[in-house]
């Protein structure tokens, strides 16, 4: 068919500019690699702040559970604050500058451990949020989640206690003390690393816990914006065959107008296919990214990630007046489309203001369905609306460029 000899031909032409190469391969690796290290290790900690006030003579070994707790959180960092501060964190959730606080009265430990504590008791915590900020929910959602956890070490802590009484007793409340603060610290060494792990039985393999946490947020986000950015190779073709008057000749041949579109379009959707699964091997065999626990969700995403820029790599062709253009439309293009869409850092740590908006682009979903994969151990599902958004924008931006598309 014309359609193939024609992206045969453009293909051929991508392969013979050594620069393409650079900037469709090498270039994506090595900013998958740096960008990751600075996430993994440098730049400021991403995660919520939250103030923490401990009131005097509240009993530290429980304590310390619960700070343990709020700092292996994936989205709040703690804060401690001194116990008289009280009006300062208060100003500091007002103002916003503190996502919450949270604050331990001296009778915590009490109402967890001590012989009377009824099972299933609410803590005695205090919550501080600012309703009017858009992290308010995500804050308070993710301290009720820490202290429903600590609550259920605590009562294995009484249940084990109890246990031991009824068999042998204690000689004194201070023998019993002990024991529990050691049942507490056991229960929560154990639910650190419990004994037996779950595994997903819908064909998808959970996280890897090992996997480096800024390769997360790199791999796929490089690999969005360099599906972006590499459509300026292949639409130069398309600008020169313009201007050069071969489209025209093209277009006046025997062959239809689809089959001289689609052929562009085809070498436009190959280099961008191509390009990713490179990327998506080196993420996975290199990185250690697991995007192999979802191989047909991967395959999906990218699939529909290449239509969507194949169909804005023909729209810059059509509608550009010389290479000069290409580069810079397609330099905007990537910029907007990638610092937006949460390519560059994760649209969670925004508000909820920012992700809207940058959900109105399809950057913003494409990152949605890779990270729904890699980050949350999702599967096929989680991508089906996420490549369908990008399937509805590559369809009406096809249909423009095809409707722009004319020789010079």
């Amino acid at each position: 068919m014309r359609m193939i000899d024609l992206a045969l031909k453009d293909l051929l032409q991508i392969a013979r500019d050594r620069l393409s190469a650079i900037f469709l391969v090498v270039m994506p690796l090595a900013f998958t690699v740096f960008i990751g290290v600075v996430f993994r290790f440098g730049g400021e900690d991403p995660r919520l702040p939250v103030g923490l006030i401990v009131e005097e003579d509240a009993a530290e070994p429980l304590v310390g559970v619960l700070v343990g707790l709020l700092e292996r959180s994936e989205s709040i960092r703690v804060e401690r604050l001194e116990p008289d501060a009280l009006g300062a964190l208060e100003e500091a959730v007002r103002n916003n500058d503190l996502g919450g606080g949270l604050v331990v009265p001296a009778s915590f430990a009490e109402s967890l451990l001590g012989a009377d504590a009824l099972p299933g008791e609410a803590l005695p915590l205090r919550g501080i949020v600012n309703p009017s900020n858009t992290v308010a929910v995500t804050v308070q959602a993710e301290m009720e989640r820490v202290a429903s956890r600590l609550q259920a070490i605590a009562e294995t802590a009484r249940l084990s206690a109890a246990s031991y009484e009824e068999r042998q007793g204690f000689s004194s409340p201070a023998e019993r003390r002990a024991y529990v603060v050691e049942a507490l610290e056991q229960a929560a060494a154990a639910w650190q690393d419990p004994p037996v792990r779950l595994r997903a039985t819908a064909g998808v393999a959970p996280q890897d816990e090992g996997a480096p946490s800024g390769y997360l947020q790199s791999s796929p986000g490089i690999m969005v914006q360099f599906a972006i950015f590499g459509l300026i190779s292949s639409a130069t073709v398309l600008v020169v065959e313009r201007k050069s008057g071969v489209l025209g000749r093209m277009m006046s041949a025997p062959i239809p107008r689809w089959q001289v579109i689609g052929g562009h379009f085809l070498s436009l959707w190959t280099v961008a296919f191509l390009q990713m699964l490179i990327l998506v091997a080196f993420g996975q065999l290199v990185l250690g990214v697991p995007y192999l626990t979802a191989p047909l969700a991967i395959l999906v995403m990218i699939a529909a990630l290449a239509l969507f820029t194949a169909s804005l790599g023909l729209l810059l062709g059509a509608v550009a007046r010389g290479e000069d253009q290409v580069v810079l439309f397609g330099l905007i293009l990537m910029f907007l489309l990638t610092g937006l869409g949460g390519a560059w850092f994760p649209l969670d740590i925004t508000g909820e203001t920012f992700s809207r908006i940058g959900h109105l682009l399809p950057s913003a979903w494409a990152m949605d369905g890779l990270q729904n994969v890699i980050v949350r151990g999702q599967g096929l599902a989680s991508v089906l609306l996420p490549a369908g958004i990008l399937g509805a924008w590559a369809i009406a931006l096809l249909a423009a460029a095809s409707w722009r598309l004319r020789p010079e």
